[in-house]
């Protein structure tokens, strides 16, 4: 069993992205993230319907980081700090060896390959770093844009679908050494 410890956050960079721990400071921009009809029409969760959401989201989920339970990244532009979305892994396992990754965009930010740098960084982490086989991904079959994206990662879709909601498809990437 390998033992993940989150006490010091690992911050990831890449030539244009900084991936940090979520803090308070980021109510407002959380809270327009999970309030966001476009972004939540693919999730199954209530929408953000107050600041007071936002606050006791961030705290929930800093707990399961201080628990070692998951990682959740906030995802800005280096240069201008700018809050652009999250990624997250998460429902780890050490009986599968695997974790589930899960990111959203702010919508202006779409399409500028932004969530690609961040989730080719957040898998490299996954494998190399926490040494996890499997990453799943769950993704809602109307959702072109994640299905595209988890694709040009070699995701492979899963047979099964989850049978807690059929319209969401299971993506699971394989590490090869």
């Amino acid at each position: 069993m390998i033992n993940r410890n989150f006490t010091s956050f690992p911050v990831l960079t890449t030539e244009r992205l900084t991936l940090r721990q979520l803090s308070i400071d980021d109510q407002q921009n959380i809270f327009a993230l999970r309030s966001d009809t476009e972004i939540n029409k693919y999730l199954e969760r209530e929408p953000s319907k107050t600041i007071e959401d936002a606050i006791n989201f961030i705290s929930k989920v800093n707990d399961n980081i201080k628990k070692n339970n998951s990682l959740y990244w906030v995802i800005t532009l280096t240069k201008t700090k700018a809050f652009v979305g999250t990624i997250c892994l998460f429902d780890f396992s050490n009986e599968k060896n695997s974790c589930e990754i899960g990111y959203e965009l702010m919508i202006k930010f779409q399409g500028q390959g932004i969530m690609k740098e961040a989730t080719e960084k957040v898998i490299d982490y996954a494998f190399q770093t926490l040494q996890f086989q499997k990453i799943v991904a769950r993704t809602h079959k109307g959702n072109q844009n994640s299905i595209k994206l988890l694709t040009k990662f070699n995701f492979l879709r899963s047979k099964e679908t989850d049978k807690e909601n059929p319209d969401f498809n299971i993506f699971t990437l394989t590490y090869l050494n």
